[in-house]
């Protein structure tokens, strides 16, 4: 008996302590719960601006309206006004303030001043209202699968909102009083007050007047060619600040088209980071940088700036037809360096030298220059690309690889591994944000640029630079040439595949630009998906490029050379 009774009590004592001790603290927190009520201060969400500190994302003066159904008098006069006020359903909210099932009900978000106003003259027991943010975008369709948007309780929900959402976002405040047990405040009520803590500010590497250069000449060339969509992307090839993104179509984000999720994710992905294709001749500059990086290193497989590619140029790689685009008639093609096959676009050259180097001295390099895998950059939704598994590559593959078939890349992917070919062999990691301003006063901290490797010599990128600018003067990049200014890139034309087949009458047109061709500072990939029409990327995409290019002049007072 006396060993029951102390065992009883022992567990009786570790009850109470249990009680008191272990779940003293969450149990206090619950029993004042049922006597407080918290109205919500909500913290204002940091603005993002460009790198020259314009205003990109703020917000405006906003409300949130709440109900407590145990404080109203006259239910059906409150739901009528609130309805009317606020755009909810009358009948709905009407049986919720009657059922008495919830001590709070949230009416309406991000509501005007102007209605709010309205209510205070109504005076209906039970309402309250506080301060909210509404998010405004003062360019509308800007920019808008970079900076993404907001939830109606303001949380980030893709783009730069939703990457740097805990940056932005602030900690919510609070007002809170005491009520009876029905949620009416008591006559002796403390109201205790704290405050929200705003979110930081950030700028971004975007450059607005580049963004709205771009924005427009994108826009020409999606709706003059009819074309599925169109894209650009714009970098600074010195440490891969993102100076533009460019997606049409577009969509408003002061005007979200949230009823209709289909349209929404299709016009708010940001294709160039999350979306993949075959880039076609574009490819070429990787593989002229391969081939020239090798025959400095003395590699006697390398192709030399000088000698001359001949013989057919239709060849048989594992039963495989290889050709050019061009019918090499007239002896065209027929015997060319590899500066002039980067002017004519030969596939078969860069068959070659692909076939030459062999395929693990080439997927060194394509890894090199980061294909098959992410960028780093701070965006979601990176794709990998798509490489052949290198224990599978065959002849044909790698053939086709070399003039850019074969492979698919991200836009991005392949802007960054052209800025590094052309830049003197460095592969930084491409980022958008550009520095953080903290709510508190402190210092901005600016994000530094990450070399993630090299890729070729500066001697090779030099030589590579040289090329292409004589693709711009002399070959099919004419119509991105600038008079007095040294601009260089390629051009791309790739058939697009459905079902495994060459689909008839679809390409992806394209071109890589940069300028100044001796020591680039600025480089832009423009990709049209499907023109109607002409579809050749030197005479669709390349003169995008050229208007870019032109206006960036302009906007930076940059003089001709010499």
């Amino acid at each position: 008996m006396l060993l029951a009774i102390t065992f009883l009590f022992c567990v009786i004592a570790l009850r109470f302590f249990w009680v008191q001790v272990v779940d003293g603290g969450e149990l206090v927190v619950r029993a004042e719960d049922q006597w407080n009520r918290e109205i919500p201060v909500v913290a204002a969400r940091g603005r993002i601006y460009d790198r020259n500190g314009r205003l990109l994302a703020g917000n405006a003066q906003s409300f949130s309206v709440f109900v407590r159904p145990g404080s109203v008098t006259d239910k059906e006069h409150a739901a009528r006004v609130l309805a009317e006020l606020f755009g909810v359903d009358e009948e709905t909210l009407l049986k919720k303030l009657t059922d008495g099932g919830v001590s709070e009900l949230t009416v309406a978000r991000q509501a005007d001043k102007a209605s709010v106003e309205k209510l205070i003259g109504f005076d209906i027991d039970g309402v309250y209202f506080s301060a909210d943010n509404k998010r405004v975008y003062p360019y509308g369709d800007v920019l808008c699968q970079v900076l993404g948007f907001t939830s109606g309780d303001g949380a980030g929900l893709s783009g730069m909102e939703k990457q740097y959402d805990k940056v932005l976002g602030g900690t919510d405040g609070q007002i809170m009083y005491t009520t009876d047990i029905v949620g009416n405040e008591t006559e002796d009520t403390k109201i205790v007050y704290r405050s929200a803590v705003p979110g930081d500010d950030i700028k971004l590497t975007i450059d607005l007047d580049i963004q709205l250069s771009a924005e427009q000449a994108v826009r020409e060339v999606y709706l003059s060619t009819g074309a599925k969509s169109a894209s650009c992307i714009v970098l600074d090839p010195s440490n891969f600040d993102i100076l533009a993104m460019v997606n049409c179509p577009s969509y408003d984000l002061n005007d979200v088209p949230r009823d209709e999720p289909q349209k929404l994710n299709a016009l708010s992905r940001n294709v160039l980071v999350s979306d993949i294709y075959e880039p076609g001749s574009t490819f070429k500059i990787l593989t002229a940088a391969v081939d020239l990086q090798e025959y400095l290193n003395g590699n006697g497989s390398a192709y030399s700036p000088t000698r001359v590619f001949n013989g057919s140029r239709t060849r048989s790689v594992d039963g495989t037809t290889i050709k050019c685009w061009s019918d090499h008639a007239n002896g065209k093609h027929s015997n060319q360096t590899l500066a002039q096959a980067l002017n004519n676009s030969c596939n078969p050259c860069f068959t070659d030298i692909a076939l030459a180097l062999g395929k693990d001295l080439f997927y060194e390099y394509l890894s090199a220059f980061g294909l098959g895998n992410v960028t780093g950059i701070d965006f979601s939704g990176e794709a990998l690309g798509m490489l052949v598994p290198q224990s599978l590559v065959r002849d044909c593959d790698l053939a086709r690889i070399g003039f850019g078939q074969t492979v698919a890349v991200t836009a991005l992917q392949l802007a960054c591994a052209a800025a590094s070919a052309v830049n003197g062999g460095n592969y930084y990691v491409p980022h958008i944000l550009k520095s953080v301003k903290p709510s508190d006063g402190g210092a901005e901290e600016e994000v530094a640029p990450v070399l993630k490797n090299r890729t070729i010599s500066g001697e090779a990128s030099a030589l590579l630079c040289d090329m292409l600018e004589g693709v711009v003067s002399e070959g099919s990049g004419r119509h991105a040439a600038i008079e007095g200014y040294r601009v260089a890139g390629k051009t791309g034309t790739a058939q697009k595949y459905e079902n495994g087949a060459v689909a008839s009458g679809k390409y992806v047109s394209s071109f890589v630009g940069f300028f100044p061709a001796d020591r680039p500072r600025y480089l832009a990939l423009v990709i049209v998906d499907e023109p109607q029409g002409a579809y050749y990327g030197s005479t669709v995409a390349a003169p995008v490029a050229k208007s870019i290019f032109e206006d960036i002049i302009r906007i930076r007072n940059i003089r001709p050379c010499g």
